[in-house]
């Protein structure tokens, strides 16, 4: 029998205690959750506050054209201006028409006169008056194309040309009218004898703007 002592049995290591749970990682996350509630509950009055300020602006420019149209609807339409008489200046027997090329037309010596046997119309009442022209401008006038016209009564009838040879009527003159010239010619327009209102339209040319005279005669 052996005295040797048997060798112990072999020690381990004591074992670690268990963990304890952190509670700062806890608290971390925790916080970090109340942050990101703060976040969005902020980010939502933002946008809430925004659409505010949307919704007043809209609400305000929708009073401003509502009170824009209540302001215009009570306002009243400007008077529009009354249209220019365009129509040609008519003048008094006597008066004379200058235009603005300085030639000057003017009528006179009206007398009441019967037409002979050979006139046309023949032994028919008329009116016998001068009509003159006054080139004081710088260009020739072309009197070729000189024409009166007569009318007569209120209701306008026309006054037919005279043409007699025996009272000087032969109608418009056949020159040209040189700067600083003047001429007459002596016309003759149908008048019966009842009828005193007469209308005379005097051309100088074919440039030049009709002039009406119109008045009574005795």
């Amino acid at each position: 029998m052996s005295n040797a002592t048997p060798p112990p049995p072999p020690a381990f290591p004591p074992q670690p205690p268990p963990a304890k749970k952190s509670r700062t990682n806890a608290v971390i996350i925790g916080s970090a959750a109340a942050v990101i509630a703060a976040i969005v509950a902020t980010g939502i009055v933002v946008a809430n506050s925004r659409d505010d300020g949307k919704s007043s602006d809209t609400a305000s420019a929708a009073e401003s054209a509502t009170s824009d149209d209540v302001v215009a609807a009570d306002e009243e339409p400007a008077e529009e201006p009354e249209p220019e008489d365009t129509g040609p200046e008519v003048f008094g027997l006597n008066d004379t028409v200058t235009y603005n090329n300085k030639v000057e037309v003017s009528l006179s010596t009206f007398s009441r006169r019967m037409s002979s046997s050979t006139a046309a119309p023949e032994n028919t009442p008329y009116l016998k008056f001068e009509v003159r022209v006054k080139n004081g401008g710088t260009s020739t006038i072309d009197t070729t194309a000189f024409s009166v016209s007569c009318a007569y009564g209120e209701d306008g009838k026309e006054g037919e040309l005279v043409i007699d040879t025996e009272r000087g009527l032969n109608g418009g003159p056949t020159t040209r009218l040189l700067a600083g010239r003047s001429l007459t010619v002596t016309w003759g327009c149908v008048l019966p004898k009842s009828e005193k209102t007469v209308q005379i339209e005097v051309s100088p040319d074919f440039e030049t703007e009709t002039a009406i005279f119109t008045g009574d005669v005795k």
